[in-house]
């Protein structure tokens, strides 16, 4: 069995699965470990957000990291420059632990991301979703169904359906 590969995960992405209720499927994909540190957790504030992301730390479902050591610390020093806390400690932990980062950020999140992981390390909400999908842990109506209360949260995508974004994936484009 391959190791699995340590994912970063970001308030946003945090915030989207437990919109949806679908937190579980952190720990539904076998080949990824979903962690949190202390500055994104403590960005969930919604009582019933922050009650089902408490409850997935507590059924290690998410694990929560500790932003430390001199090399993390002075990569989340330089970062907060640009970013928030959670974000910069997302990238900081990434780097240090070789591992990807979960978030929706845009702009200089993802400029940085990629300068400090290299190409590919992000994982966004949609992707997220097309890994669920593949996995046959949710249905692409399921997927639609979600994608429609995300953006009565104000979380736009730029697809009409998963299918759509599948079928673009597969066309290689």
């Amino acid at each position: 069995m391959a190791a699995r590969r340590l994912v970063l995960t970001d308030t946003n992405v945090l915030l989207n699965l437990a919109f949806v209720d679908r937190l579980d499927l952190l720990g539904a994909l076998p080949d990824l470990g979903f962690c949190a540190p202390r500055e994104v957790l403590d960005e969930v504030l919604g009582p019933r957000e922050r009650a089902l992301v408490e409850s997935a730390l507590a059924g290690g479902v998410l694990h929560e990291v500790v932003l430390e050591g001199s090399e993390p610390l002075r990569l989340f020093a330089e970062l907060l420059q640009i970013m928030g806390r959670g974000e910069a400690a997302c990238i900081a932990l990434a780097a240090h632990l070789r591992g990807w980062v979960a978030s929706d950020e845009k702009r200089a999140f993802r400029r940085e991301a990629e300068r400090c992981l290299g190409p590919g390390a992000i994982l966004n909400t949609p992707g997220l979703f097309i890994l669920a999908i593949r996995r046959n842990l949710i249905g692409l109506d399921e997927a639609d169904r979600m994608k429609e209360v995300l953006e009565r949260h104000r979380f736009k995508m730029t697809f009409a359906s998963f299918s759509e974004l599948l079928h673009q994936e597969n066309q290689g484009g």
